[in-house]
Order: structure tokens, then C-alpha cells, then sequence
């Protein structure tokens, strides 16, 4: 195998140094895989830009990735991360209803943090992990730092809440009502009203599925694809 020559390597060296700076990330390598892995970091933006100091995931960029993964047909499988501290309420709760939606088999895992709206994300998938040390924040839904002076926008808040409700007691174990009693519990977070779960609490409340890493995660996609492509039969 010949050896590159100093300008090739340059030039090589060059573009990693771009992408560090550009993207505050190195080049992932290239490896021909069948699943796709989603990410939903920092704060979900919607229809208003977040300042450029925040770390955030675009819903206009995920729906358009979902819609790519469900129609490719070299990807079998979506596995979802999370780290989320929530964000847009209908732009998180339509990246839910696009996942649960796929035909494809989905995984989702929360890390650090799965918070607010990012609650729904997760439990769209078909089976859904979280870390032993992740945390998941319940709470009404809320506008912040605006006073809120008509009875029609409590009427809008109070439908908004039920359709989020309503979607995570019917992809997940929790019921609406146990649900609902987790949101509005008083005296966990300072000044405000909810709940805090961590990893185990979150599965045995049946909000998430299994306490686990990335490799239980991908062990489960791709148990899941082989199920669907009817290499094993249904245990």
C-alpha cells in the first residue's frame, strides 16, 4: 500500500481541524451501519430561535431525518438518545408522534437527562432504556416568564397538557391519572411543582421500560429487526 504524501495528509489534517471548529466535533468514522442513531441534546426548538450560546436540537432538522430513516431501505432500525432539558412543546411532542409512527423498529435511551418534553420523545419508541444515573423531570406544562391574563389560554395550556398526557399513558406502563399526580406533586422541586425520577424509579413507575447502557439498547434494536424481518420467531 503506498504511502500518502505530506500534502494529502495536510489537507486531511486541515478538514478534521475545520470540523473541530465549525461543529465543536471530530469526523465520526465512516462504517456501513443499518441503524440509525437519532440525537436530542440540549433544548428542543421550535418556532422560535434559541440564543446562539444554546445548545439545541431543531425540530426542522429530526422530522425530516425521521422521514429519510423510514424510507431508506438500507436502515432496518432508529435508536433515539437523549439528553434533553425539554424545550417547544409541539415541536417535541410532533418528533413523538413521527417516531411512534415508524413501521421501522426504535429504541430509545435516555442519558444525563430526559426532562420536560423530552419525556414523550422517549417513550415514542418501541422499547425504551434509561441509565441508572439519568434523571427525568415531570411538570405542568408552562409559559415561562409571560403572565398569562385570559381564561382562553388556561383552555389552550390545560388541552396542550392533556395531548401530551394522553400520549405518554398510551406508549408507556403509567396511567393518565398516575401520571397526572406526578406533575402536579408539590414539595420535590423548589419553588415549583412535579417530579424528579432517576433511572430505576422512572421503570417501576412504568414510565420507561428498562434500566440499561447503549449495548442493551442496540442489543434490543437488533433483536427487534431480526423480528421484523421474521429471522426469529416471537418469543
Amino acid at each position: 500500500m503506498s504511502e500518502q504524501t505530506p500534502a494529502v495528509e495536510e489537507n486531511k489534517k486541515k478538514s478534521v481541524l475545520q470540523a473541530i471548529q465549525q461543529l465543536g466535533q471530530t469526523n465520526v468514522p465512516s462504517v456501513d451501519s443499518n441503524v440509525f442513531c437519532l440525537t436530542i441534546i440540549g433544548q428542543v426548538e421550535g418556532h422560535l430561535v434559541m440564543p446562539p450560546q444554546n445548545k439545541t436540537t431543531k425540530y426542522e432538522h429530526v422530522i425530516p431525518q425521521i422521514v429519510a430513516v423510514e424510507q431508506n431501505e438500507k436502515i432496518d432500525g432508529m435508536v433515539v438518545i437523549l439528553n434533553t432539558v425539554g424545550g417547544d412543546v409541539e415541536a417535541g411532542l410532533a418528533i413523538a408522534e413521527m417516531i411512534a409512527s415508524m413501521k421501522k423498529p426504535t429504541v430509545s435511551i435516555v442519558l444525563g437527562g430526559g426532562h420536560s418534553i423530552g419525556v414523550p420523545i422517549a417513550v415514542a419508541a418501541d422499547v425504551s432504556f434509561i441509565t441508572e444515573t439519568a434523571t427525568m423531570t415531570i411538570h405542568p406544562i408552562r409559559l415561562t416568564g409571560l403572565v398569562i391574563g385570559v381564561p382562553q389560554t388556561f383552555e389552550y395550556l390545560e388541552k396542550m397538557q392533556d395531548r401530551v398526557i394522553r400520549f405518554i399513558s398510551n406508549h408507556s406502563n403509567v396511567s393518565e391519572k398516575d401520571f397526572r399526580e406526578l406533575m402536579f406533586r408539590t414539595g420535590e422541586l423548589a419553588r415549583d411543582i412535579g417530579t424528579n425520577v432517576i433511572g430505576k424509579e422512572a421503570v417501576r413507575l412504568g414510565l420507561i421500560d428498562r434500566v440499561g447502557g447503549i449495548s442493551d439498547a442496540l442489543t434490543e434494536l437488533n433483536r427487534l429487526i431480526e423480528l421484523r424481518k421474521g429471522e426469529k420467531p416471537l418469543s
